[in-house]
């Protein structure tokens, strides 16, 4: 039996620009590209330190006057990456020099931060996992 099918290559059409638009479209170009900079520099410094803060986190940490030092900065991360090999989802991390920060795991974000004085007499909510360091 015959292959009766036809075969077509098809080539893609370029856009018809005006000389007014092609002036346009090279700053909308330049501006997307910014923009793709950004966003992949907000990435990567996001993988260089691990967690980032939600805004209401960060709210606290000034408001309880939380200053972190890249250790701790460290061992929160570490803390991150021991939940999300486990599957967890929202933890809790608990720090040694009374510190707890609840954290969107998969996100990598820290969702709220207490220190000492706050966490006692409180309740934990929307959580699937704690992590002690």
């Amino acid at each position: 039996m015959a292959d009766n099918r036809i075969y077509t290559t098809y080539q893609p059409l370029a856009p018809i620009i005006s000389p007014n638009q092609s002036t346009t479209a090279t700053q909308t170009g330049s501006a997307n590209k910014a923009t793709t900079d950004s966003n992949f520099n907000q990435l990567l410094q996001q993988e260089i330190t691990g967690v980032k803060f939600s805004q209401h986190a960060l709210q606290r940490l000034n408001s309880r006057k939380i200053q972190l030092d890249s250790t701790q900065l460290n061992k929160l991360s570490q803390a991150v990456e021991k939940a999300a090999q486990k599957g967890a989802k929202e933890s809790l991390v608990l720090m040694n020099d009374n510190l707890a920060f609840v954290v969107s795991v998969k996100n990598k974000t820290v969702i709220t931060a207490m220190d000492g004085a706050n966490i006692k007499d409180n309740v934990f909510t929307n959580i699937d996992s704690a992590v002690i360091i």
